[in-house]
């Protein structure tokens, strides 16, 4: 590629195992030569705890505001479009923040991080005009996906492959805890303060507890500029304004970002405003979105094969069995959950006789089983140093979880079985998570990490962005023939609220027949959903059976054996050979 600079490697050693010629080492931009540079002074970021809980706070509370902040100025039916336009900022600014994390340094990335968090929420909590709130949300969505993705990048900058698992399954123990508070929070704050407050509340959390860790990522690299471990980080060197501003644009690929973000946004909004669009999918202008979108995929793909210096996706990527596989597993993984879970909760509030403490409860089991198994799952990885068999074993086990909701799923199951369904899916995702990241992660050299690690998280995202939209799909044109197959006497406009909300259908109590024909009728709903669900997650389980079995030792990557510092580990193993893995079985 004419974006990367090729050395040789330093010995045969550092050889992939999916390649007999060494693999090309690559240069690093200034963000990797920082922190690089910082670890030798300073190896260790504790600060990143208190960043993850607020993260994780904000992940809880803030997403049950917006129903109030709309329906304040009347306007509750563009609640869909606002989520929908967040949703592709989220999924499209990772590689944005990848790309300014590795350009700049990652302090820098985390003041815009910062920078776009606060004023998202001040503009929302001072907003007057529903116009406001969307504006205010298009600014939170880009903190909040890049301090998502940077926590990410910080701990594989901060940690070698064995302990990495571990480490990033520990920043989201925070989850447990809010999964349970956090509702309890929202509703108090919006009986007692209101939705403005809850969002501004952020605007002083969110740099209070940032603060300390961009003090010490902009400390530890002062201090290696300081001992001469690294000069000047910045790479835009043009004599002029033009040519700085020319050379900030080519490092940061601003022109194939700009094509990505369309390309991804034209194809996910028609399948997230069907179901809204007059006409549906009769709408010219929901194929003309996809066709233009699948178009511009196509003018990314050659611009950044051909055209750009610092490219998003270099296409030695695509020669990468590692990214390839967590790709697709993660794309996977996420049609099958969003299938499942986009209507869980309407599912559980119709057909079980729970309070609506506990149906939030049970909503956030998968969510505790998550944190909790992935934590068990770095650990794993940390004594076995593998990664491969524990993530073919996780996702037969979420696979397990998601084929018993065929059975378990609703009124006839006991309330064991339809949590241990839950359960069982917290377990395999937890076990899956951790070691897809790391997988991907392993496969590149450190000037690599942070965009593969977004590029991983991006088309994850348009996975579940395509579940949510095949499970809206089937809900809205099954439902209404169910009901009606259920409740034949039952005049359609009745038929029709009990379809529109499940308030209506909770105002019949259990036992009643119109009570037990809706139940029904979302037990036939589900079931279908759930069919699906099942037989996509068994394509994640085969590309996991292709992925790489990478040693996780003391390096910071199984390719080139550099420790955190940059420095090679002549020691460091790195992937097994043809021979040993075949030996090993």
């Amino acid at each position: 590629m004419a974006t990367l600079t090729k050395k040789d490697s330093a010995s045969a050693s550092s050889q992939s195992s999916e390649s007999a010629s060494p693999h090309p080492v690559y240069e690093a931009q200034a963000g990797v030569k920082a922190v690089e540079a910082a670890e030798k002074v300073y190896g260790r970021y504790s600060n990143l705890a208190l960043a993850s809980y607020i993260y994780s706070l904000d992940g809880v509370t803030t997403y049950t505001y917006l129903a109030y902040a709309t329906s304040a100025f009347e306007e509750h039916s563009l609640l869909s479009s606002i989520t929908v336009a967040q949703s592709i900022i989220i999924a499209c600014g990772k590689p944005v923040m990848a790309k300014l994390a590795d350009t700049t340094s990652r302090g820098t990335s985390y003041i815009a991080v910062l920078l776009f968090y606060v004023l998202g929420y001040i503009i929302i909590a001072s907003a007057k005009t529903l116009g406001a709130i969307a504006a205010g949300i298009i600014f939170y969505a880009v903190g909040y996906t890049g301090l998502q993705l940077l926590t990410q990048i910080i701990i594989a900058d901060i940690t070698t492959l064995k302990w990495r698992g571990l480490v990033s399954a520990l920043t989201s123990t925070p989850f447990i805890v809010n999964a349970f508070i956090g509702s309890n929070i929202s509703a108090s704050i919006v009986k007692h303060s209101g939705w403005r407050w809850g969002y501004g509340m952020f605007a002083i959390l969110i740099p209070v507890s940032l603060a300390p860790l961009i003090i010490t990522l902009f400390w530890a690299e002062r201090k290696a500029k300081k001992l001469g471990l690294t000069s000047a980080i910045t790479e835009f060197t043009g004599q002029t304004l033009t040519q700085r501003i020319w050379h900030f644009t080519e490092q940061l690929d601003v022109i194939g970002l700009l094509f990505l973000g369309a390309a991804v946004a034209l194809i996910l909004l028609p399948l997230t405003l069907s179901q809204t669009a007059k006409g549906g999918w009769h709408n010219p202008s929901m194929i003309a979105m996809i066709v233009v979108g699948c178009v511009l995929l196509f003018v990314y793909i050659g611009w950044e094969t051909w055209f750009a210096k610092r490219p998003v996706m270099p296409t030695r990527f695509l020669k990468n069995r590692a990214f390839i596989g967590a790709s697709w597993i993660g794309f996977f993984d996420f049609v099958s959950f969003y299938l499942t879970n986009t209507y869980l909760y309407s599912f559980i509030i119709v057909v079980k006789p729970w309070s609506l403490v506990d149906a939030t409860y049970f909503t956030e089991t998968q969510t505790v089983a998550l944190t909790f198994f992935g934590i068990c799952g770095g650990l794993i990885m940390r004594l076995t140093g593998r990664y491969k068999w524990m993530l073919v074993v996780g996702l037969c086990i979420r696979l397990l979880g998601v084929g018993l909701m065929i059975h378990s799923r609703g009124a006839q199951a006991s309330d064991a079985e339809v949590v241990w369904t839950q359960i069982l899916q917290g377990w395999g995702g937890g076990f899956a998570s951790v070691a897809t990241q790391v997988g991907a992660q392993a496969s590149v050299p450190h000037a690599d990490v942070a965009i593969i690690t977004a590029v991983v998280l991006l088309w994850t995202e348009i996975g579940g962005s395509i579940g949510q939209a095949i499970a809206g799909a089937i809900w809205t044109h099954t439902m209404p023939q169910k009901l009606a197959a259920h409740l034949p006497d039952l005049p359609a406009a009745n038929r029709t609220a009990l379809f529109d909300s499940i308030t209506s259908v909770t105002a019949y109590p259990r036992g009643s027949a119109v009570r037990e024909g809706v139940i029904a009728a979302y037990d036939d709903t589900m079931k279908i959903l759930v069919v699906a669900a099942t037989v996509v997650s068994v394509v994640p389980v085969l590309f996991a059976l292709f992925m790489p079995d990478y040693h996780l030792g003391d390096a910071q990557n199984a390719v080139d054996g550099a420790t955190l510092t940059g420095e090679p580990v002549d020691s460091a193993p790195v992937a097994d050979s043809e021979a040993q893995t075949a030996e090993r079985r």
